[in-house]
This record gives structure tokens, sequence and C-alpha cells, in this order.
């Protein structure tokens, strides 16, 4: 059964440990920092009750992203599904429920892989999945490790014991994104590891609760944010971004997926669709974020009376080009959909888009950006400091009648521009630029894995076709 927005929030006071401005948070649906943003992931699953979105979102009672996809077919209802809970936030929460939803069914496509030589984590990853589905929990992940400590110390989260009960971690993982947000955070590894690091080389999921379990958060901007007319994302969108801290923190044994194993470490994401998955979810969300900003910059664009100068129309026309590109890598990932196991496990999306979508949304996005920059020019420098100036008996007047333009308002255009700001130029904007960069991780994992896929070994050949084709006797 699907949760309410309500009971998700109930969740999540739970007494879990989270620390923001050296201060831990009693009750993260209530803080300054997060309870705006809380309520904007609970709004995300009390659309599963409204009777337009309930058949997108939901088949048999159950979310159709925890859905393992057999068909060409259930891959465009789940990206269906995708697109509905991306436009509830104009694609600026990445990390929905709907993102580890699909990674999780990922895994539990192939489990095979989890089995190993010294440890079977199959069933595991199995009953992972149906506690998600049924449970209808949201869930966050932290896959990247700190940087050794000061005198070389390594800080990153490993196993420090085993006991009849399960296992014991110390150490850190760094930007989970939402995982203040969350009912559960998935901890792991996706960069290869050494053969014989062992110690680093394990998966487990565990509740935010867990005795033991720390996150520290870095600045929250909605606690920032000034109202929603002058903050109007960042107050409502803040997804925040959390390191782990485990500290002999006990994971029993049934919550572990690999342990001390480096190959089943790096192939539960790798080897099963669980990272195509999570592309495909991210890849219809920055389609989602590219039309919102468009569209801004068309609403930017009529705003500043420049619409129908050529230059604003060719630049209005890049960016409606970089939309269809976006649009096309999803629809491209989905029909080179491939078999999983043999069609035991379901399809995926053609890892060959997915992993070339990564590279083109880290390029496109920055452009796209630019360029609406562009577009406002100085509008977004000299704004009002804040809607109350509209509203001030004195000031008010003057700021209506300078900062208006024919056709719209001044409350309309500081209206305007104060979005354009919070998406463009300000300190979550900045995030922003960066997460679209860098979200899946440093650019050396994942584009190494295009071999992965056969497309260079299709590159070498046809090249090596036109030199087999000649030689120094080959006449016209």
């Amino acid at each position: 059964m699907t949760r309410s927005g309500q009971e998700y929030l109930e969740g999540l006071r739970d007494g879990r440990a989270v620390w923001i401005d050296g201060e831990r948070v009693e009750d993260v649906t209530a803080h300054p920092a997060f309870r705006s943003t809380a309520a904007s992931f609970a709004g995300l699953f009390d659309l599963a009750d409204d009777p337009v979105h309930h058949p997108v979102l939901v088949r048999d009672g159950v979310r159709r992203v925890h859905e393992v996809p057999r068909s060409y077919e259930d891959l465009i209802a789940r990206r269906r599904a995708f697109r509905t809970t991306a436009r509830a936030s104009y694609g600026f929460l990445g990390r929905t429920p709907d993102y580890m939803a699909a990674g999780v069914a990922g895994i539990a496509a192939a489990p095979a892989v989890l089995t190993g030589d010294g440890f079977d984590g199959a069933a595991h990853a199995l009953a992972f999945h149906r506690r998600l589905a049924e449970g209808d929990l949201h869930t966050a992940f932290t896959l990247n490790s700190p940087a050794r400590g000061h005198g070389g110390d390594d800080l990153t989260l490993r196993v420090v014991a085993e006991r009849d009960g399960g296992i014991v971690v110390s150490g850190a993982k760094t930007i989970g994104t939402g995982a203040v947000f969350a009912d559960e955070i998935l901890v792991g590894t996706i960069e290869p590891l050494a053969a014989d690091d062992t110690a680093h080389a394990v998966t487990f999921s565990l509740p935010l609760d867990t005795p033991g379990l720390t996150l520290i958060s870095r600045a929250s901007y909605e606690e920032r944010a000034r109202s929603v007319f002058d903050h109007p994302l960042s107050s409502r969108y803040d997804e925040n971004d959390a390191m782990l801290v485990c500290q002999d923190v006990l994971v029993p044994w049934e919550r572990v997926l690999t342990y001390r194993d480096p190959a089943a470490t790096a192939a539960i994401w790798w080897e099963t669709p669980a990272y195509a998955n999570l592309v495909h979810q991210s890849a219809t969300r920055f389609w989602t974020k590219l039309e919102f900003l468009t569209g801004l910059a068309i609403l930017i664009a009529r705003s500043n009376g420049t619409a129908e100068l050529p230059p604003v129309t060719q630049t209005v026309g890049r960016l409606l080009g970089m939309v269809a590109q976006a649009k096309a890598f999803v629809l491209a990932a989905e029909a080179s959909y491939e078999q999983v196991d043999g069609g035991r496990g379901g399809v995926r999306p053609g890892r060959e888009i997915s992993f070339a979508q990564r590279i083109m949304a880290a390029e496109l996005y920055p452009r796209a950006v630019q360029d609406i920059k562009l577009l406002a020019g100085g509008a977004l420098v000299q704004l009002p400091a804040g809607g109350l100036d509209l509203r001030h008996p004195e000031l008010g007047p003057l700021v209506r009648r300078y900062f208006g333009t024919a056709g719209h308002p001044a409350e309309d255009r500081v209206k305007l521009l104060k979005l354009a700001w919070d998406a463009l130029g300000s300190e979550f904007a900045g995030r922003h630029e960066q997460y679209e960069r860098f979200y899946h991780g440093a650019p050396h994992v994942h584009l190494t894995m295009q071999t992965w896929a056969g497309a260079a070994a299709d590159c070498e050949s046809l090249a090596q076709a036109c030199l087999d084709g000649y030689d120094l006797g080959t006449t016209r």
C-alpha cells in the first residue's frame, strides 16, 4: 500500500541524529532548515492519491517505480511515473523516492551477482526490494568516500568487527543527498576497489535512527531563504546533502548485501540494471528541468521586451534544442532496451545511451544556465532586496514605478526575476550546477564504464575495417 504524505512525515520523527550548525535537530519536519523541503517530499507521496496521477504512479497497490520492468512498455510506464514526480518540483528535487526505488529494483532484477564464495547477499537484496515496495519507503544512498584524514588516517567506512548478529562498521561516507529526508539509507561503494581491499568492500542498508549513525548536514539554503517570493526554489526544494558517520554501528546480517567482496561490491551497480535504472530516473528529471529553465528563458525574454529580436530567438531555439536532446536520450535509452539475465530479470534501458546521457547532461546544463543568464542580463543584478519592498507604503510606489516594464507590472517582473536568480545565480543554483555535473560520481568512474556496453569495440572495429580495406598497393 502507498503511504500518505502525513504518514511519511510521521516516519521521519524517529529520533535520528541529524546535526547542523552545532545543533542536533530534534525533528526534521519542524526545523527551519528542513521543514519546507520535508513538506515537499510529503507532497510527492500525496500525488498517488490524486485521481489523475494515481494510475500513472501506482499499479496493484504498489508504486510502479518499484517494479522490475518486463517490457519496453513497462519502461515507458515507469518513465511517465518519473515525469510526474519530477514536474512536481520542476526537476530541482533529484533524489526523490523514485530514484532509489528504481535502483533497488535493478539490484533485485539480477541478485545472483551478489552470491560470492564467502557471502551470499542475493536473498537479502530481494528482501530489501520487497520491504521498500510493500512499505512505500524512501531510501537515500551514499557511495562516495572522504579524503584521507590528517596523518593519512583511513576515514572511509569499513568493517571493524563481526558478531553473531551482524557486522560492525565505522567511518564515513559523503554526499548523502536527501539522506536527512529518507526512511533508510543504502551504503556502498561505486568506485572499483582493489582485489585485496576487503574491509571497505561492503554494502548494506539501515534505518536512519540506527544507534551510532550520524548525519552532518551542509548549510541549509532553505533556512537562509527569506520567503517563498524571494527564494521560490531554495525555500521549498533544498534536498540537502549530508555526511554519514558511523561509530561502531551494528548492521544485522539480513541487511548486508555484499561483505568483504570487492567484485560483488562493484557488481551490485555495474552488473545489475541498478545504474541504468538510476540514469533512467535522473535523465527524465533532467529533461523536465531543462523544460522548466527554457520556459523561464521565454518568460524573461517576453518580460524584457526582447522576445522577437533575432539573437534572442536564436538563443531560445538553442535551448529548445537542448530540451529535445535531453528528451531524445530518454526515449533512445528505452527503445534500445536490453534483456537482463536472458530475460529472467526483465529489461533495462540501453546502457550505451544511458552512459552517454551522463556525458551529455554534465556538459549541457552549464551551457543552458549561461545562455539564460545572458538573456536576463543586468536585470538579475538590480533587484529589490525583498518582496517587502513592494508592500512598504513609501517605498512600494517607487518599486512599482521603476521595476515594471510595458505589460509586466513590477510585482510580476520582480517575482519572475527572483525565481530566475534562485534557479541560475544563487548559492542554491551553484549547488545545482555542480550536482548536475557530478551527482553520479567522478567522471573517471562512469566514463570508463562505456567499454562495458560494447561501444568501444564497435567503434574500433569500424575504424579497423577501413584500415584493412587498403594497403600500399591499393589504387582508386
